[in-house]
């Protein structure tokens, strides 16, 4: 008679469990390349040695075995062409178990196994294998040796984004959610989207820059609309996500553009993405990032007279901090050398090649200035590298006259963190990017940068300064250390109080002086808001003072803002909003001139949550949040948004009115349903602050 399957077993518990896929939430079998995973087969009757017996694995819409889009394995057949391997491991009466290894080098994505025996063909009721990048195998190009790592740029589904500025660093917790319902689904269908040949996707490269386009919208209806206009009334304001599960979800569900993203929110779901599919991956905070749209290495800053920085004038900005990714890989395209992290970006800042993508670039390439080299190296390289110039825009007979104050170059590209490795805290990894600032490596580094990247003449870029006579500024080198000074100026900005939102803002420029002689100084300082792009959003205040110093001597000069100066615009910006003070002192009789920026954060009183240490997996426990209003001022609309992956689903609490000195308790019943330590993450937000978050951890058992 002739041999049929009557059913096949894909071992699911055993293999996923030794592929660490057993988290994904899906029917269906998931596994690494490279690796073998077993199946069992029943049949009508015993495996003769003279039965014929193919399992074919399919990928894409027309599975074609000359384009290796179809497997055809035969376990008499020994050694495959396509790289993939099987063999019989046990056969004993209408059993058979059998042992298949992928091609370290095969394609990525969504396979349907059909069984043939003679002209039998068998087609299992749930016959989709996922098959996903391995950083486990030694012969896959995204192989990464550090357990630890793997633990945690693979399968660590939570984290933290770390954001605020370069002196007031704070981590926001995220929940990646790469195992969730769907989002595998969903990270199938982005690779399907994005147009790749089925050739391209065996390398994370050619992923990951397809993922870098898709994760935003702009060019071919992707993950998440990008917004930093303030108004995010019809949809999400980007401050409210606290992980990439929902979005995702939204996503496949939809099949059109989540509404909105900023650059955090954009990395979350890269990192999720890339996780998923079993690319090594983290988010990477860039702080003071120089968004230089002229790939020349320089941002110019512009500022009145009162040292209020003027937006409406540069091309390019300084944000206080972007976010992108780093990937993990050997580069193949690349001559030796250039294998490991790689940065990507998902946020559509500038096109590459036609479209919002941005990498995979080494990060070797950007540390050693070798801004040639595939993808987008100038532009990453300038987001850490280039120099700030600060211009003085006066009024002269009705026109602008600029003049050139000062040229920071290692204000730019700063504290650039993630989250360490196996703990709960910032990692610095500014080293992996750049040399120390002024060695003999960055300096050969920034050379061979330069001669590849257009250096400029130093003509100031406002968009209007083509119509000003610029006198005779002729292009002067990049001047690597500050020139000697004759009075040893600085400046230090100081918050005397707690910044608290609804108490005034009690700041303090201090002006010092270092050598003999009597000096007096002109000084401007000035107190604005701005969002974290660089865009102001108000100006609060200012103080303008000459001051008398003699010798090695210092002066304070207080600089208090009210609180109701500001609260109505904390309210009235959707986005979280930074202190942004500027200081510009020039000295009497010499040509010294010096500034000094900082950006500082608001305060916010905490949210507890209190939580058992440890629960039991399908048993209710509860956990509570607790907030305060220890500020003066009342909170409106108030909501609580909580997601705990494996615990409690993403649930939004409406929290009302909160006036001053009021305490709101929350109680929620979890049920876990999945073992090992989960994460609590807890966020309240209201009309007037964006960012009180908080995160507990629970072992279940």
């Amino acid at each position: 008679t002739d041999l049929e399957v009557t059913g096949i077993d894909f071992l699911k518990s055993q293999n996923s469990r030794l592929h660490h896929t057993d988290a994904y939430h899906t029917e269906s079998l998931v596994v690494r390349r490279g690796q073998a995973f077993q199946l069992q087969l029943s049949f009508s009757r015993e495996l003769d040695v003279a039965d014929k017996l193919a399992l074919h694995f399919g990928i894409g819409e027309k599975p074609m075995k000359i384009r290796w889009t179809l497997i055809s394995l035969n376990p008499r057949r020994e050694q495959d062409p396509s790289g993939w391997q099987i063999s019989i491991i046990k056969n004993s009466g209408k059993e058979c178990l059998l042992s298949v290894i992928s091609s370290p080098r095969a394609t990525v994505g969504r396979y349907i196994l059909n069984v043939k025996t003679g002209t039998n063909i068998y087609r299992p009721q749930n016959n989709a294998v996922y098959l996903l990048f391995n950083p486990w195998c030694e012969d896959d190009v995204v192989f990464l040796a550090d357990e630890a790592q793997r633990k945690e740029y693979v399968l660590n589904d939570t984290g933290y984004i770390y954001v605020g500025s370069a002196y007031n660093i704070y981590g926001r917790p995220w929940n990646f959610g790469q195992f969730e319902e769907f989002v595998l689904d969903a990270c199938m269908y982005l690779l399907d989207k994005s147009k790749l040949k089925l050739s391209n996707r065996t390398d994370p490269v050619f992923v990951s820059r397809a993922m870098s386009a898709l994760v935003n919208a702009n060019d071919d209806r992707g993950v998440l609309m990008g917004n930093w206009s303030g108004n995010y009334s019809n949809g999400t304001c980007p401050t409210d996500w606290i992980g990439s599960v929902s979005i995702l979800q939204k996503y496949y569900k939809t099949k059109k553009p989540v509404c909105y993203g900023q650059c955090w929110v954009f990395s979350g779901v890269l990192t999720t993405v890339m996780r998923c599919l079993g690319i090594p991956s983290r988010c990477v905070t860039n702080f003071s990032s120089a968004h230089d749209t002229e790939e020349n290495l320089r941002v110019d800053i512009y500022l009145n007279e009162l040292g209020e920085k003027l937006n409406s004038m540069s091309l390019d900005s300084i944000w206080n901090f972007h976010v992108w990714n780093d990937v993990w890989m050997k580069r193949t395209d690349l001559p030796a050398g250039f294998d490991g992290w790689q940065a990507i970006d998902s946020t559509p800042q500038e096109q590459s090649q036609g479209i919002f993508q941005c990498g995979p670039c080494p990060l070797k390439a950007i540390r050693d200035g070798d801004v040639y080299l595939p993808f987008d190296s100038k532009f990453l390289y300038a987001e850490v590298n280039a120099d700030k110039v600060y211009w003085v825009v006066k009024k002269e007979n009705g026109r602008n006259k600029y003049i050139r104050i000062s040229t920071e170059t290692q204000g730019i590209g700063m504290n650039i963190s993630t989250k360490a490795v196996g703990q709960n805290k910032r990692e610095d990894i500014t080293a992996q990017y750049k040399y120390p600032e002024g060695s003999r490596e960055e300096r050969e580094a920034m050379q061979k940068a330069s001669s590849f990247i257009r250096p400029s003449g130093m003509i100031p870029r406002a968009r209007f300064a083509s119509a000003v006579p610029m006198g005779d500024m002729a292009p002067e080198p990049r001047v690597l250390h500050e020139a000697i000074s004759k009075t040893g100026l600085q400046l230090e900005i100081t918050n005397k109080e707690a910044l608290y939102p609804g108490n005034p803002l009690e700041l303090a420029i201090t002006v010092k002086t270092s050598t003999p002689g009597s000096w007096t100084i002109n000084l401007a300082g000035s107190c604005q808001l701005q969002s974290y792009t660089g865009k102001v959003e108000a100006s609060l205040g200012y103080v303008k003072e000459t001051i008398k110093l003699e010798g090695k001597s210092e002066m304070q000069v207080p600089l208090k803002i009210a609180a109701n100066e500001y609260m109505k615009m904390l309210a009235s910006v959707e986005d979280e909003v930074f202190i942004l003070i500027t200081a510009i002192a020039e000295v009497q009789g010499t040509d010294e001139k010096l500034t000094k920026e900082t950006t500082m954060s608001f305060e916010y009183p905490p949210i507890t949550v209190q939580m058992p240490e440890t629960a039991k997996l399908n048993k209710e426990f509860s956990c509570a949040f607790i907030f305060k209003n220890k500020l003066n001022v009342p909170l409106d609309n108030c909501k609580l948004l909580v997601e705990g992956l494996g615990i409690f689903k993403k649930s939004v609490f409406d929290e009302g009115h909160v006036k001053p000195g009021r305490i709101i308790k929350t109680e929620i019943i979890c049920t876990p349903t999945r073992l090992g330590e989960k994460k609590m993450i807890a966020k309240l937000i209201s009309t007037q602050i964006k960012g009180i978050s908080a995160e507990k951890a629970i072992t279940i058992t």
